[in-house]
């Protein structure tokens, strides 16, 4: 089966996340999250690995402040992992309401972009690539993939740059 990656000018596909709330895991649809919203959308392959801890995911909780003043509504990190996973690395990053941590468990949205990466050579399966999108009303406004074990194009700075 072979998935066309998502493209700038796309609509988001439907999928279905779980997010971490205080009264436990709740399910957050695309419509939900995306809806009538301007989104920093990040990716990770992993929570927990060294560079989506030390650099990814601080960067966009540095640079919130400065998003929301480019009208920036939320910031979302997303990955191939369980939302007790996520929870815990967004409290251990001390993320607060900087930035919503949705779980992509089964790796289906990450499938439906085109953007999953086999893991299996680190014992990590089917994950998400490293990747930052901007998403206006669900629509993809800029999209910027990592090539390889890179960290350049997804950073927090980066997007910031495109707003």
């Amino acid at each position: 089966r072979y998935a066309m990656t998502i493209s700038v000018g796309d609509k988001l596909p439907e999928a279905t996340f779980m997010e971490m709330t205080d009264k436990g895991p709740e399910p957050r649809t695309t419509a939900d999250v995306f809806g009538g919203k301007t989104i920093a959308l990040f990716a990770v392959p992993g929570a927990y690995t060294p560079t989506c801890s030390a650099k990814h995911l601080p960067g966009f909780v540095e640079k919130q402040g400065d998003m929301a003043a480019k009208g920036v509504d939320d910031i979302v990190c997303t990955s191939v992992n369980d939302v007790f996973v996520m929870g815990a690395w967004g409290k251990d990053n001390n993320v607060s309401d900087k930035v919503r941590m949705l779980a992509d468990g089964n790796g289906a949205f990450a499938a439906a972009l085109g953007l999953e990466m086999d893991g299996s050579g680190f014992g990590m399966g089917q994950r998400s690539q490293r990747y930052s999108m901007l998403v206006k009303n669900g629509v993809v406004a800029e999209l910027n993939v990592e090539q390889g074990g890179a960290f350049e194009v997804s950073s927090a700075d980066y997007l910031l740059g495109q707003l």
